[in-house]
């Protein structure tokens, strides 16, 4: 009597999100995880997960599987169930005991891996658990590929640090030299449009080079929290000026018109794009130690595509009328 030979059962597991790409460029998949009767009991949860069968896992578990047991790459079944954005597996699995932040031999969190696969519900739920980003998400695989902006955040010293608006900018020493610093709250690493504004505010900024410009050092991309690093203006924005000094001097009014117009036509001049502000006021106005305006914070700007532009009208003739 012939033996009947069971076929193994192969199915494709989504690779981490730290792993090296392959040649083509992708890194969607891992090797086939082949799951025979004999299999080992862990090499099966691995497969269940991936699978999103909760009626065998739950079975694995209860005969004692190591519910954070991990394979040769460090994957625990959390990461399977993060990559393949199962939502309910990973449920399952936390109330099972799985740890929330374990790292695979890439260094990469269930977290990480749910991010990168862009897994929102997944994402909500591990950190609604306590899990915590681990990198930012503008980081890169290769060195080479490192923004030459970028800055070392060892290299800021918040030792004596001063809180410069609510909490959003603080004052940093960087190589010896005070500095402003933006920081980029957590919340953005699972947030695609704050994260789309983050680039696009770095964008402008290695753009802009004037006088009436606040200037911009460098950023923390690589790493959580994101950081944005410009010149630190002693003397605060034009806001908390106005309210301490009241009404201005005639001279002073013109000086400080001249500024601001000066630095909006540097922007809005820019080529090939203009750069529209769009929260221009008084507090996102800084003075410098000579007492010149500065415009600052384009977290709300936008490059003015060429296929946008505005009409430009001709200029409206008008003659003076006096009425005597």
């Amino acid at each position: 009597m012939e033996t009947k030979i069971q076929q193994p059962r192969k199915t494709l597991v989504k690779q981490s999100s730290l792993a090296p790409e392959r040649e083509d460029g992708t890194k969607l998949v891992k090797d086939e995880l082949e799951v025979t009767e004999s299999v080992e009991p862990t090499v099966r949860l691995m497969y269940l997960v991936n699978e999103g069968d909760l009626e065998g896992i739950n079975e694995l578990l209860d005969l004692g599987t190591n519910v954070n047991f991990s394979d040769i790459d460090g994957r625990t079944a959390l990461h399977i169930a993060a990559c393949q954005g199962r939502t309910d597996v990973v449920e399952l699995l936390i109330r099972r005991g799985a740890q929330i932040d374990p790292k695979d031999c890439w260094g990469s969190t269930p977290l990480a891996d749910a991010i990168y696969y862009k897994n929102h519900d997944v994402i909500k739920l591990l950190e609604k658990h306590g899990a915590k980003p681990l990198m930012a998400p503008m980081h890169v695989n290769h060195r080479r590929e490192i923004p030459e902006y970028e800055i070392d955040p060892k290299e800021l010293d918040f030792t004596n640090t001063v809180d410069l608006t609510k909490g959003t900018f603080r004052t940093a020493l960087w190589r010896g030299i005070k500095v402003a610093v933006k920081v980029i709250g957590e919340d953005v690493i699972s947030d695609e449009d704050k994260v789309s504004a983050f680039r696009d505010e770095l964008e402008l900024l290695q753009k802009i080079r004037h006088p009436n410009v606040v200037q911009f050092l460098g950023a923390v991309t690589q790493s959580s929290p994101m950081m944005i690093v410009t010149e630190y203006l002693p003397k605060g924005d034009l806001r908390a000026f106005l309210k301490s000094k009241g009404a201005l001097k005639q001279t002073t009014a013109v000086k400080f018109a001249l500024d601001i117009a000066r630095g909006m036509n540097y922007l809005h001049e820019n080529k090939p794009e203009a750069i529209i502000h769009r929260d221009l006021e008084p507090s996102n106005i800084l003075r410098d130690d000579s007492g010149h305006l500065k415009v600052a914070d384009f977290g709300l700007s936008k490059l003015l595509k060429v296929a946008k532009t505005v009409r430009e009208d001709k200029p409206v003739m008008c003659t003076d009328i006096s009425y005597d």
